[in-house]
């Protein structure tokens, strides 16, 4: 282990046939190492599954209501999902040409400078992760306890328990291997897809037994509502959101095997797989469902299933649970893969760039993410039971998912979640920062354009024709200009958010002559942490990686990180 720890520009792991590399060998020949055990099919299995939740299921009809008919949504779901392959292409190109793990947060760092990245990842350590890992868990909890509360809600507490032990295992099944955790996602992305499989099915036999009103080009673009530009953009911007996930393969590049040609082939598989679910899984619901009915569904594929399942309903509800599980362990996966690139940039404490000494897992990064998750009020649909059972009060409910927590705090919470006492619904500080994150998208993809610009020569294994990444920024542009022209307010709290993290970063960052005192804390605090959870900062390769961009770790030139080596080996 003092070796593993010491030697960070060692050797470059071994590894086996099979690619993936034995943790043994990492440390005799080159020190502890994060493991290549994403293959293609795990590579796919995380696009999916992070990409479709339980929205599909849940509630599609953001894009329907601000479309205005039948036909004009399904336009939208395709050509965002043309969009979305774009956005793809561009990021594959610069998840190859720049092999770190963190996504769009190492591109952007390393492009237009530290600044720009850190506001990146400032942005997801506050709301993203935090909120998103809630919402995805208490939706969890409320599909597998509602049948149990036919009549009524479920207790609330029962649904925070429920949601907590949700985390709680897939924080353990994250750290104690990556295998695993793959494979968890593997098994619910296969789930999900077998339960939209049967929806899609279903819609097939309505189609051949007549039912297909909703679609005959007649009645498909008859609107319930004049057709607005500026519903439109709305609806294109709901579209874009619900494909959202498909860069989270970028933020676990390090830990694929063969990246240069799975990356891409990931990529090329699993968005027009995505495309072609959303599309004909709304093309089911429309079978079996006017307009109206679906935009008074408060649980689509529930009322879907109860129309044409009869006693094999309960296989709906049943869906989103794994769904929706298995959205919390694709977004523990790689949200812990972003705070460990920016620990070891160092825009985070060191302690979460180390991995264990034996299972080559970031449990501290690990950690951070599940202890940053608030597991507050719920607020189950009026759709999924009756009335409320004893104590839990009947609350208003969100429009767009399935519950909407209140925030309630737990002493164990990070700092990220001081932010959200603010508001009492944690949706409103989404759709905050949600212009923000759909913003830095934009970012990354201008960025590969100033770097074919700056670094013409670099080695690019995939290199795409610039006119994709403009054709995005124009519909990109024009997403954002009209979500600025639609909620000015709502956009600028998200840039004022976003903007907080300037001071942070100068402070935290950039001002390199701390105090002894606050530096000797640190340092305990960081050692105590190695000694908890038994980690060491990972060896890294110091060579051009395929002849692109450095790969080093910008770590190892301070002062702290000798300091925290030299600890690692009493560990």
């Amino acid at each position: 282990m003092t070796d593993g720890a010491r030697h960070r520009g060692g050797a470059p792991p071994s590894t086996g046939g099979d690619g993936s590399s034995d943790p043994g060998k990492d440390a005799g020949t080159g020190g502890v190492a994060l493991k290549k055990e994403i293959g293609l099919i795990s590579a796919c299995g995380i696009i999916v599954g992070n990409i479709i939740g339980s929205g599909i299921f849940v509630s599609p009809k953001g894009v329907l209501e601000n479309a205005s008919s039948v036909g004009l949504a399904l336009i939208v779901w395709i050509v965002t999902g043309i969009i979305t392959a774009i956005g793809a292409l561009c990021y594959a190109e610069l998840g190859v040409t720049i092999p770190k793990s963190g996504g769009d947060y190492s591109y952007v760092k390393d492009i237009f400078g530290g600044l720009a990245g850190f506001l990146r990842l400032w942005i997801a350590v506050l709301v993203i992760y935090p909120t998103n890992q809630a919402v995805i868990a208490l939706t969890f909890s409320n599909y597998v306890l509602q049948p149990l509360f036919p009549t009524c809600f479920p207790p609330e507490n029962g649904l925070r328990l429920l949601a907590a032990v949700c985390l709680l295992l897939l924080t353990w099944v994250n750290c104690a291997s990556v295998r695993w955790a793959t494979r968890v996602q593997d098994i619910f992305t296969a789930g999900k897809l077998l339960a939209l499989a049967l929806i899609i099915i279903m819609g097939i036999v309505q189609i051949c037994k007549g039912e297909y009103y909703w679609l005959e080009p007649a009645h498909a673009f008859e609107s319930f509502q004049e057709y607005d530009v500026g519903l439109i953009a709305l609806a294109f911007l709901q579209g874009s959101f619900a494909y959202g996930g498909w860069n989270f393969l970028n933020y676990v590049t390090e830990e694929l095997v063969d990246p240069y040609t799975n990356l891409p082939r990931a990529i090329f598989i699993s968005i027009p797989l995505v495309t072609f679910v959303y599309v004909f899984a709304n093309i089911a619901y429309v079978t079996a469902m006017s307009p109206q009915e679906l935009l008074a569904s408060n649980a689509v594929a529930v009322t879907f299933g109860e129309k044409l399942l009869g006693v094999m309903s309960w296989i709906m509800p049943i869906s989103v649970a794994l769904s929706t599980f298995g959205g919390v362990n694709g977004s523990l996966f790689t949200s812990s893969r972003l705070f460990f690139a920016g620990a070891r940039e160092g825009h985070l404490p060191s302690l979460l760039a180390m991995i264990h000494v034996k299972r080559c897992t970031p449990i501290p990064a690990l950690l951070f993410t599940v202890s940053s998750s608030p597991t507050g009020k719920a607020r189950p649909r009026t759709r999924l039971g009756g009335v409320p059972c004893s104590s839990s009060p009947k609350l208003p409910h969100h429009e767009d998912e399935s519950l909407a927590p209140d925030v309630r705090l737990c002493p164990i919470q990070c700092v990220s979640t001081l932010l959200m006492l603010c508001t009492s619904d944690m949706y409103t500080l989404i759709n905050y920062v949600g212009f923000i994150n759909y913003l830095f998208y934009g970012v990354t993809v201008a960025g590969q354009i100033v770097l074919r610009v700056k670094q013409p020569e670099m080695h690019r294994p995939i290199k795409i024709s610039l006119v994709w990444p403009v054709i995005y920024l124009l519909f990109w542009a024009f997403l954002l200009i009209f979500s600025l022209y639609s909620e000015p307010v709502v956009c600028g709290i998200g840039l004022a958010i976003m903007l907080t993290g300037v001071p942070v970063y100068f402070l935290g960052v950039y001002w390199d002559k701390k105090p002894q005192c606050f530096n000797t804390f640190v340092d305990k605090l960081t050692y105590g942490g190695q000694k908890f959870c038994v980690v060491v900062y990972p060896a890294e390769e110091e060579k051009q990686a395929g002849g692109g961009m450095e790969e080093r770790s910008p770590l190892s030139e301070e002062g702290e990180i000798d300091v925290g080596v030299q600890k690692s080996a009493d560990c």
